[in-house]
């Protein structure tokens, strides 16, 4: 009898193991990112410089280049993302209108570092 009790128990945790997720889309989200930040693509000047369209934008943050094309139109700022596109906007990333949840979404546009 405490056998089968044993193997009842053992099947519900195996059961348990492996229908149950062990992580959900962030755990997914965080290993991509960290797939790309591993990655380390480098990026000239010259290069950034040719995306600087509302339809191909990126932008330059502390030496980091983050393709941001699917956020300019969801830029509470409108077209104010798109006044250094292709360019340095380290100085307007960092003014007084941006509140702190701008800090952690900027990693999701990060595709490389800039060359020096």
């Amino acid at each position: 009898m405490e056998i089968a009790i044993i193997a009842l128990i053992l099947a519900v945790l195996l059961g348990a193991f492996i229908l149950v997720p062990r992580h959900g889309k962030s755990a997914h989200k965080n290993k991509v990112k960290s797939t790309v930040a591993n990655s380390k693509a480098s990026y000239s000047k010259t290069e950034v410089m040719l995306h600087n369209k509302r339809t191909d934008c990126w932008i330059i943050i502390k030496d980091k280049v983050y393709d941001v094309t699917s956020y300019v139109e969801e830029h509470p700022g409108g077209d104010a993302i798109l006044a250094h596109a292709g360019d340095d906007s380290t100085e307007g990333f960092y003014g007084p209108q941006h509140a702190t949840r701008v800090f952690d979404m900027i990693d999701d546009f990060y595709i490389g570092d800039l060359q020096k």
